[in-house]
């Protein structure tokens, strides 16, 4: 899920996210919250 090709080489990228005030890489969750960080949306707030 993490390491999927870029689109403009082909090769693998490493996918990071902060948790808990540190950055670790998503390949190295388990499938469990792997597939949550998948199902995460963004949203963009714009101000008033």
């Amino acid at each position: 899920m993490a390491n999927k090709g870029n689109g403009v080489c082909g090769k693998a990228t490493e996918v990071y996210s902060r948790i808990v005030g540190y950055f670790r890489p998503v390949a190295n969750w388990n499938k469990g919250k792997q597939q949550e960080f998948a199902d995460r949306k963004t949203y963009e707030v714009k101000a008033a």
